[in-house]
């Protein structure tokens, strides 16, 4: 006799969902214990299956006085990929137009400082310029400290 396998997670989700899209009705927690297993899905992973559900905004909850109600109409998942879609779309055209922005600011970036040998020679000169103050800040120190001519940098 080989043993049964239980639902995975996203089975028991798509089990529970079921209950709701079936019935288009309003339900306690403890109602849907009662529920889940005739699903295969049992009655103590019900609260957190719901809860995921809830989590992903399939399944809605609703506080009314002391009772917690759920409930999910085929149509609220219909408008949730819907949301969903038009939230992604709306991210990926901001996130082409700002890598748009980005490469043009690269493009401005870049003109004039291509590779000229006016360029080169500017950037040689700076070079020898640094280092020729560093040497004379070193030797600026030096004398101060200590009175010596001498740089130890």
């Amino acid at each position: 006799a080989s043993k049964k396998r239980g639902l995975s997670l996203e089975e028991k989700r798509e089990q529970m969902l079921q209950i709701f899209y079936e019935s288009q009705d309003f339900y306690l927690l403890k109602e849907l214990e009662k529920m889940g297993p005739k699903k295969g899905v049992i009655s103590q992973s019900v609260k957190d299956v719901v809860q995921s559900l809830v989590d992903d905004d399939l399944v809605l909850r609703d506080k009314i006085g002391t009772s917690v109600y759920f409930w999910s109409l085929p149509s609220c998942a219909g408008n949730q990929l819907r949301t969903t879609y038009n939230k992604l779309e709306s991210d990926l055209s901001n996130s082409k137009k700002r890598y748009m922005e980005l490469l043009e600011q690269r493009d401005d970036l870049k003109r004039g400082r291509e590779d000229t040998d006016e360029r080169e020679d500017a950037l040689e000169e700076l070079k020898a310029v640094e280092l020729r103050h560093k040497k004379l800040k070193c030797s600026t120190n030096s004398v101060l400290i200590s009175g010596r001519t001498s740089c130890l940098c």
